[in-house]
């Protein structure tokens, strides 16, 4: 088929990749290049990049909204359209744009963790199961009828970057197997009632509230690596935790407060159990264990974490 590909980060490359090797790609459309690292230098998204690499013409909209893009679209005769992870709403004058449709591959068993970062808010919730679903788009936000999901556990000690990379080649495998069966799927309606919402991360989503169960900060740390990164103040400046195990132990001390764990090992009280890191990052500096921050650091028992 004639496909118009819809997409913007590395998450949505696997299955761009498996349509091109499948079908013909007639255009790419990505969000515009934005400043990006340290150095805030302007940047290509990841689908970009691959786009021109394989010589196939690129649309970067500001707005999708604005009236002249169906018609510019509409020249490049798509049969249907992809979208995964493409960081717009798509209003209903440019999902109508192919005939057959405007197909989104999303990173949840929907109606769960409709949104903008399904992945991360599945973690942070604390979800042993998850999956990909492939719709029907409409005007709503991941909110058309379903084509095809398949589920898939989460590892324990998965980070939300290492579940992505594992989702990104599962959505690209069920795309690929809705488009071959797109004539016979029927659309199921969602039901609305079970929805949950999963909208794009901010900064203060990785700030660590001591007060709250070790578990469900471990949970909040996957979820929020690689980004925005779980943060945590100590009377050294602030350092990034990038994994850590939850301790059931009883222990006497406050939230925020380091302490001996039965192992020996230094560990942080929380609302209900200890939190024990296992890398974590002082800011601007690189990833370390957390045996070596403590020493650098000249922390130990009785030492205190901040609130946020």
């Amino acid at each position: 088929m004639k496909v118009l590909f819809y997409g913007t980060p590395e998450f949505a490359l696997p299955t761009l990749e498996g349509v091109l090797d499948r079908h013909q790609v007639v255009a790419v459309v990505t969000q515009p290049d934005r400043p990006a690292g340290r150095g805030q230098r302007v940047t290509a998204s990841p689908v970009k990049r691959h786009a021109e690499a394989a010589g196939l013409p690129v649309l970067q909209p500001a707005r999708l909204r604005d009236s002249e893009w169906p018609d510019r679209l509409r020249v490049f005769g798509a049969e249907v359209a992809v979208v995964v992870a493409f960081g717009q709403i798509l209003p209903r004058a440019v999902l109508d744009v192919p005939p057959r449709g405007s197909i989104n591959v999303h990173a949840s068993l929907l109606p769960r963790y409709r949104g903008a970062a399904p992945i991360a808010w599945a973690l942070i919730g604390g979800e042993t199961k998850t999956g990909i679903t492939t719709f029907r788009m409409d005007e709503g936000m991941d909110t058309g009828p379903i084509l095809l999901q398949e589920a898939t556990p989460i590892e324990p000690k998965e980070t939300a970057g290492e579940l992505a990379a594992r989702l990104g080649h599962l959505g690209a495998a069920l795309l690929l197997k809705t488009l071959e069966s797109l004539d016979t799927l029927t659309p199921t309606p969602q039901r609305h009632e079970l929805a949950t919402l999963a909208p794009r991360l901010k900064k203060e989503d990785g700030l660590l509230h001591w007060t709250e169960p070790a578990r469900a900060l471990v949970n909040r740390i996957r979820g929020c690596n690689p980004w925005p990164r779980a943060t945590a103040e100590t009377a050294r400046g602030r350092i990034f935790i990038w994994r850590a195990t939850a301790l059931d132990e009883p222990f006497t001390a406050e939230p925020g407060e380091i302490v001996r764990a039965a192992s020996g090992a230094l560990a942080i009280a929380t609302g209900d159990g200890l939190l024990l890191p296992r890398e974590v990052q002082p800011e601007n500096r690189r990833i370390m264990a957390w045996n070596a921050f403590l020493a650098g650091a000249r922390m130990g028992p009785g030492a205190r974490f901040s609130a946020p």
